[in-house]
Order: C-alpha cells, then sequence, then structure tokens
C-alpha cells in the first residue's frame, strides 16, 4: 500500500504546486474615470451662487 501512495502523494503535491505557480488569464481592466460633473440650471447656479 505504501509502494502505491507515496508516489501518488507526490504526483498530487506537484500538481497543486504547478497549478498554483501557472499565471492566471489576464482580465479586461475596468474603466475606474469617474463620471462628468452634471451641469446645474440656471436656478440652481442664483440659488447657491456658483457657477461652472
Amino acid at each position: 500500500m505504501s509502494r502505491f501512495l507515496r508516489p501518488l502523494i507526490l504526483v498530487a503535491f506537484a500538481a497543486s504546486l504547478a497549478g498554483c505557480a501557472s499565471q492566471p488569464a489576464p482580465t479586461a481592466q475596468a474603466d475606474l474615470t469617474p463620471p462628468p460633473k452634471k451641469q446645474l440650471d440656471a436656478k440652481t447656479q442664483l440659488e447657491s451662487g456658483r457657477k461652472y
């Protein structure tokens, strides 16, 4: 039993190391830029005093 079990464990260990060592496939980069600011209407600009 030990003669069969030991090589099997070594092969399983080597396969797990090979799986962890490989690089994952590159994924598409998410667009992290913020959306453009919404234009304030004339009434809001007059009430807040900000002009953009």
